[in-house]
């Protein structure tokens, strides 16, 4: 009896000892995003950490062995580091040359580029946010400095200042079939941009120039840059300009007979309302409307004249400016082109809609200091337009007017031997 309950008690105490397992499902959702601010701010330690460690490696390294060291250790100094999108102090060690003179820390400038923070900077100020509160925009999972309402202006003045370098820099596309010029006005300043369209119906912000007003000479010199970029003058190409004499000079200048102009309809129309009485503005608008919508440009042109001579008797101001440059509102008839491509390129809405996303920009800008704040904020503005447009419509039947404008090309050879 004994014996057995001896035995018992051992099988009991064995099986005490046997290791206890509980298994029990828990939040992991949950425990993530309560935990996910602490988990950023390690993420962003550990990238420090690293910098550190590439630093400390490339130290080593060009210290070589010890014993024959050719860049010795000279103590260390304050310092920082780009990361991210701030500064964040890292002392900075010191490394001297046999013979004298310090020797530079590659990836130690590498992490202090200040390219990081405008680029950041630049990122927060696409989305709106004035590059003055940049401090309020970035999380804080990382102590730093350097983000002062003035550090912000200064880093995004160097941001906009590279879109505008890397903007006036870039060749032009050889395969530009039609390119539209306009202005826009900044408290007294002017911004010339041209828009160009290639074969495929894509759009390219391709120049921009400074000016206080739409003057022929800007965009001489506009076009001019665009020759000196790859532009082919000798190629005819399709210009969409608004009323601008200026321009229209400008263009003449440097392509000559080989621009064929179309004037914007939508500007033409709007300049002849104004002098007109409120009570005949519709009537004109629509006569105007009519004639554009004919079928062929003689049609049109007959029905352009009679209106014309309708408004001699109403308002002769309204008639002498539909009279001005009446037949270049009809460059599109005479190339023959479809009504897809007659709306695309009978204005310069093209480039208008690129200027309104540049105006809600800039609506908060208090105070345009000089020429050069114009052509910064405006090439950033546009370069981010860029990125949002699309081909443009009717861009399949382009290759109709590709061969118009060879052909048109093809009668001026012959004027320009006899010359």
């Amino acid at each position: 009896m004994k014996a057995q309950n001896r035995s018992l008690l051992a099988e009991a105490s064995t099986k005490s000892s046997a290791p206890l397992r509980l298994e029990e499902t828990l939040p992991m959702l949950d425990l993530i995003l309560e935990l996910q601010q602490d988990i950023e701010a390690v993420s962003v330690d550990l990238g420090v950490k690293i910098m550190s460690r590439y630093r400390e490696a490339e130290i080593a390294q060009r210290q070589g062995r010890w014993g024959e060291q050719t860049h010795p250790r000279h103590g260390t100094q304050p310092g920082f580091v780009v990361f991210p999108g701030r500064k964040v102090p890292l002392a900075r060690p010191r490394l001297r040359i046999k013979g004298g003179g310090e020797a530079e820390l590659q990836s130690y400038r590498l992490f202090q580029q200040d390219g990081r923070m405008q680029r950041a900077l630049a990122r927060k100020r696409l989305r709106q946010g004035s590059p003055r509160d940049y401090a309020g925009a970035i999380d804080e999972c990382l102590a730093g400095y350097g983000i002062t309402k003035s550090s912000g202006s200064r880093h995004w003045k160097v941001a906009t200042a590279t879109e505008l370098e890397k903007l006036c820099q870039r060749p032009v596309p050889q395969d530009l079939v039609a390119r539209l010029i306009d202005g826009q006005h900044f408290r007294g300043d002017c911004l010339v941009a041209a828009v160009g369209v290639d074969k495929p119906g894509h759009k390219h912000v391709r120049r921009l120039g400074p000016g206080a007003t739409e003057n022929s000479p800007v965009v001489r010199d506009l076009l001019a840059d665009l020759r000196e970029r790859g532009l082919d003058p000798e190629a005819a190409i399709l210009v969409v300009l608004d009323g601008s004499k200026a321009l229209h000079k400008g263009v003449k200048e440097v392509f000559g007979e080989r621009a064929l102009i179309q004037r914007c309809r939508v500007h033409k129309l709007r300049n002849g309302l104004e002098s007109l009485p409120q009570e005949k503005r519709q009537q004109a608008a629509w006569r105007r409307r009519g004639a554009w919508a004919k079928a062929t440009p003689a049609e049109a042109l007959k029905e352009l004249h009679a209106c014309v001579r309708w408004l001699d008797g109403i308002c002769p101001h309204a008639a002498r400016s539909l009279e001005e440059g009446l037949e270049e509102t009809l460059t599109l008839h005479r190339l023959g082109r479809n009504e897809k491509l007659r709306r695309s390129f009978s204005s310069t809405n093209l480039i208008e809609s690129c200027f309104a996303r540049t105006a809600a920009w800039t609506r908060r800008v208090k105070r345009w200091r000089n020429a050069k704040m114009v052509l910064r904020w405006g090439a950033a503005a546009l370069l981010v337009a860029e990125n949002g447009f699309r081909r443009i419509q009717g861009h399949e039947q382009l290759h109709e007017l590709i061969v118009a404008l060879n052909q048109h090309q093809t009668k001026l050879v012959p004027l320009a031997k006899a010359a």
